[in-house]
């Protein structure tokens, strides 16, 4: 989304993204964007105050460029939003800086999205983890579409992916600080139990969807 607006969105995590693709294709939802390599920075100010407010300064790269800025809201799922497109990373970058800010964290993620409408479907593979992204104009709407695509709302996550990385992180004292698929290289495979989540799939699938 571009301009600023409230982002209704949640997260859940998943072993593996074959599944709910597989389901999404079954509903008749529509690619909007095939799968492609996002390089994420978060920027911050020295003391950290935008992180202990809850508020996100981000510059996004995938086929464009993007500024983002959000606020949190009344729950998790629900955060006021800026975002416009940038232009230039590396000038984005380097305006920021000028204006104060750091380089907080960088990560990095395999995005692909669909349209199951109302509603924005984005299929994320993280080096720490696959996760399913619903993005929509209401709760109810996002609600429902997790119900569509038979994932659990009661797994959905609250937390950010840089949240997440820091967990894991902390859990197996990594040496490194930004998650980067070059970072992960050589790593273990990140299981959901180092993670402290849980898969969000219902099995079997509700009676009477494909």
């Amino acid at each position: 989304m571009t301009g600023s607006e409230a982002e209704i969105e949640a997260k859940f995590y998943l072993r593996h993204l074959a599944g709910v693709r597989r389901r999404l294709l079954a509903l008749g939802a529509r690619m909007l964007a095939p799968r492609v390599l996002e390089r994420n920075i978060r920027f911050d100010t020295p003391d950290r105050r935008l992180r202990r407010a809850g508020a996100v300064l981000r510059l996004r790269q995938d086929r464009a460029v993007f500024l983002t800025y959000k606020l949190p809201g009344p729950v998790p799922e629900i955060r006021q939003e800026i975002e416009f497109e940038a232009g230039d990373f590396t000038a984005a970058g380097s305006f920021l800086e000028a204006l104060g800010f750091e380089r907080a964290f960088s990560y990095e993620k395999y995005r692909e999205v669909f349209a199951l409408d109302p509603t924005h479907v984005m299929l994320d593979e993280l080096p720490f983890g696959c996760f399913v992204e619903i993005e929509g104009g209401s709760l109810p709407a996002v609600i429902e579409c997790s119900g569509r695509l038979a994932l659990d709302w009661e797994r959905r996550l609250p937390e950010s992916y840089p949240t997440l990385f820091e967990r894991l992180r902390k859990a197996l004292e990594l040496p490194f600080v930004d998650a980067t698929f070059a970072n992960f290289t050589g790593q273990p495979r990140i299981q959901a139990e180092d993670l402290a989540v849980h898969d969000a799939t219902i099995s079997p699938a509700p009676e009477g969807r494909p």
